[in-house]
């Protein structure tokens, strides 16, 4: 892939239009108003808006939240976290009440050199996920020069994402370009053996990324409810635990890797209980006795059997959780796994973290920080897992 960077631009004096991936958690506040629960999408926008106002540019940030469908939402609004970037950016981030119109012309046009501002929630016009071209460029007069950072939406064709490239000089900013680059070390050449961890509920939501990586990856190690799919379309009884109804995919990836001659890892004893809430029963047995109980994590046995495979790796992706980690009986497996990536990447092994529940798990259970990259998205990361070209990606190229 082929696309500018800052340092390819000239920003000095210039009017930069920024689209960041804001879309943080909001809770309510006792005094009614919208806080932040979690910070890791602006922490992750501040490398590129700081180096963009160091180096002298007129920053304009965009940025969605939430799901207002096309219309404003103040349940949806992006003020609370102009004052979040105020703090971290140790600058004022004003906030314009809207994205395209004469208050977001007029801010864009009174900024001055490292100065900055924040436009309200671009979803608040439903010409935004339509990409109507006539929006992109309503956006794009707002400045002279476009840098797109946010990977987590890469994967959308939206005004913002891929529609306002179009009409202004683009680059990538740093987390794109962070992200791009170990994305593409999973798939360009991987120092061998290269091992995929792939957890999550549901086979056929991954049936394109088994594909894909079939074709790069030597091992699987997999849990979560796809597990179950796999062993129930083995002929295992998996009682009541998750899974999909349909074994059609999960038999297709079973003969796919017979085919490559691929090892796919499946657990041979699990954590079960009698219901999801009864903690207090979970209990390890033999993935042939599971009887009528319901499997929500990988057995000890299985994730050790895992952990063996995982620290003789050189490259890993981990791609989601092993079990039911928001639960301390179901995070053993997920934190076994966790720990040898976390081991072979000490040792010199590549190791990316996919975003959503993986990147997740990974922070709760406190080996993110051990990883090579963790991946800050979700359906981006995904679909680039699948080989599928990202829009707002393919519009930076050149």
């Amino acid at each position: 892939m082929k696309y500018r960077t800052l340092n390819d631009l000239d920003v000095r004096g210039r009017r930069v239009l920024v689209r960041e991936d804001l879309n943080v958690p909001l809770r309510q506040a006792q005094d009614g108003t919208s806080a932040i629960a979690d910070y890791t999408r602006v922490d992750a926008a501040i490398p590129t808006l700081r180096a963009l106002l160091e180096r002298g540019a007129r920053v304009i940030v965009v940025s969605h939240l939430g799901r207002p469908d096309g219309a404003p939402n103040p349940k949806y609004s992006l003020r609370p976290v102009a004052a979040a970037l105020a703090e971290r950016l140790h600058v004022d981030v004003p906030f314009v009440e809207e994205s395209v119109g004469p208050k977001a012309q007029a801010a864009a046009g009174a900024l001055t050199d490292g100065s900055i501002v924040l436009l309200e929630n671009v979803r608040f016009h439903k010409e935004e996920e339509a990409n109507d071209p006539a929006f992109a460029k309503q956006l794009a007069s707002l400045a002279d020069l476009y840098v797109n950072d946010a990977f987590g939406t890469a994967h959308r064709a939206h005004a913002s994402t891929e529609g306002v490239a179009h009409f202004l000089p683009n680059a990538a900013g740093l987390l794109m370009e962070a992200e791009l680059a170990a994305l593409a070390r999973l798939t360009a050449h991987p120092q061998r053996p290269y091992v995929c961890v792939i957890g999550g509920a549901k086979v056929k939501d991954k049936v394109g990324v088994f594909t894909y990586l079939m074709k790069i990856v030597d091992e699987f190690c997999v849990g979560g409810g796809m597990a179950n799919t796999f062993l129930a379309a083995r002929g295992t009884d998996v009682g009541r635990s998750l899974r999909d109804d349909d074994l059609g995919p999960a038999k297709q990836i079973l003969d796919l890797a017979a085919h490559h001659d691929i090892t796919l890892h499946l657990p041979f004893d699990a954590v079960v209980s009698s219901s999801f809430d009864a903690d207090d029963r979970a209990h390890a047995v033999g993935i042939e006795d599971v009887g009528d109980a319901m499997i929500l994590d990988i057995g000890p046995k299985t994730a050790e059997a895992y952990a063996d495979v995982i620290r003789k790796a050189k490259t890993i992706v981990f791609n989601g959780p092993m079990g039911v980690y928001e639960k301390a009986a179901y995070q053993n497996g997920t934190h076994v796994v966790g720990g040898a990536i976390a081991d072979a990447t000490r040792h010199g092994a590549t190791s990316v973290v996919g975003g959503g529940d993986a990147a997740a798990s990974a922070h709760m259970l406190g080996f993110a920080d051990a990883m090579t990259h963790v991946s800050t998205g979700g359906g981006a990361t995904l679909e680039f897992l699948e080989g599928r070209t990202l829009p707002g990606v393919a519009a930076l190229q050149h």
